[in-house]
């Protein structure tokens, strides 16, 4: 792939426009809850935007063109079943986690289950949203690295770097302005793209003469069971995650943090069908390629030249919004959960440092990673994180939303612990092939169901 000279204009013109908005935010931060929940005034379109910002990344764009490359419509679940889970969040979890004024899931947990269950969510969910950032660093290094021809470890220093300046002085605030902006140049591109895309391969007619009915055509074409696990996957894991959580937690009352999630909802699910379409369209027209840049080749090959950068550049932000928003999901949760607890003097202003620097250090860690895991699936990753996320976090939260206060902690805590160890060694302890997630949550629903009935002494 060769940028011409109106191609890096116009990547340029995109990122500085979509980085601004973190600069700006910067001059009106005075407070860690500024920073990461902008001092719970943001309306619909913030929460909204906030959510986009960090769910519409790599996974949503390249990853779902990386997997239609290879099998075609299965790769539509991520967005798909997140905005799935979006309006299950809308519906039940949405107000009460914002009537709580907390500011982390974990904070939420520790009103049913006691201090030690905080620790053992915030351990559960900052590990699964690392292997998101993974996700996205993975991306953003790939698009980098191959679209300026840099080498990765020049690639991966400017990719911490332009991320840092994107969220590091923002927070919430600059994330969730970005993220309006940003889906905003991603259906004026990529959209575009899909379209074009489908009209390329002769419409349905000639993408049934193309490709097979299976798996190309199937939601399920990696198996019913995988179909299934991406969905639950999803739901579980979005009301489970920080991230998410954090951007309700920033509304200005219980009604905008539900209508947020419901808005984001509506453009999260259709997200993923433009890049599929592409993804098929250069599985038909260029086989040889790396999966991974199936979408960025496309849009520098076959739309205009000034539409092609700024699909180029929505990408890379898409990829650094999502880091940036996910950074600071662990960071938030470390700092309240964890820093909090141990410097316990720390003031408002000190606070907003040891986030900003939590951020980088969420950052920094992903990336090297990632240099041991280069050639893998951007939306393997993302499934990963989401089911250990949610085997330690999503059934305790539902019985804190629908039973408050009725189940004594002891039990709150088993089902925690052994959910996360169901999780991370069902596998090695159990010759039977399910993903772990499936008797993670059974676990944590034993357990709870147990404590129920036993009951809460007073």
């Amino acid at each position: 792939m060769e940028l011409s000279i109106i191609h890096i204009a116009f990547i340029l013109i995109t990122l500085i426009a979509t980085l601004a908005p973190g600069f700006i935010a910067a001059r009106k931060i005075k407070s860690a809850d500024d920073y990461s929940v902008g001092g719970r005034k943001s309306g619909v379109g913030l929460v909204a935007g906030s959510i986009i910002g960090t769910i519409v990344g790599g996974a949503a764009t390249v990853g779902t063109a990386q997997l239609g490359f290879k099998l075609g419509l299965t790769a539509w679940w991520f967005t798909l079943g997140s905005g799935i889970a979006l309006i299950v969040m809308a519906i039940f979890y949405a107000m009460p986690l914002r009537k709580s004024g907390l500011t982390t899931v974990s904070e939420f947990l520790v009103t049913n289950y006691g201090k030690k269950a905080g620790y053992l969510a915030s351990l559960s969910s900052s590990f699964g949203i690392f292997f998101s950032v993974v996700a996205s660093t993975l991306t953003g290094l790939h698009l980098i690295a191959d679209i300026f021809h840099l080498n990765l470890y020049v690639a991966g220093a400017l990719l911490v770097c332009i991320t840092a300046s994107f969220v590091f002085f923002g927070g919430l605030s600059g994330g969730g302005m970005a993220g309006i902006l940003k889906i905003v140049l991603i259906f004026s591109s990529i959209a575009v793209g899909g379209v074009l895309a489908y009209s390329g391969m002769g419409g349905l007619s000639g993408m049934a003469a193309t490709f097979d009915p299976y798996p190309w055509f199937s939601l399920f074409g990696r198996g019913t069971q995988d179909g299934l696990f991406s969905l639950v996957c999803m739901i579980v894991g979005v009301i489970s995650t920080q991230s998410y959580a954090q951007a309700v937690f920033s509304a200005k009352d219980t009604k905008t943090a539900a209508v947020g999630c419901v808005a984001a909802a509506l453009v999260v699910i259709p997200v993923g069908l433009p890049s599929v379409m592409i993804g098929m369209f250069m599985h038909a027209h260029h086989p040889n390629i790396n999966p991974i840049m199936a979408l960025p080749q496309y849009l520098l090959t076959y739309l205009p030249e000034w539409l092609g950068g700024i699909g180029v550049g929505a990408l890379l932000i898409s990829s650094i919004g999502s880091l940036g928003g996910l950074s600071l999901g662990i960071a938030t949760l470390i700092a309240r959960d964890v820093v909090k607890n141990i410097w316990k003097d720390m003031d408002s202003k000190q606070a907003l440092w040891v986030n900003r620097i939590l951020v980088l250090v969420a950052m920094f860690v992903a990336m090297v990673f990632v240099f041991f895991h280069l050639d893998s699936s951007v939306l393997d990753f993302n499934y990963l994180s989401m089911s250990l996320r949610a085997s330690g976090i999503f059934m305790p939260l539902t019985f804190c939303i629908f039973f408050n206060n009725r189940i004594k902690p002891l039990w709150g805590l088993l089902s925690i612990g052994c959910g996360i160890f169901t999780a991370c060694f069902w596998p090695y302890l159990i010759p039977i092939k399910i993903n772990s997630l499936f008797p993670a949550l059974a676990v944590n629903f034993i357990f709870l169901v147990i404590g129920l009935m036993i009951g809460k002494k007073e």
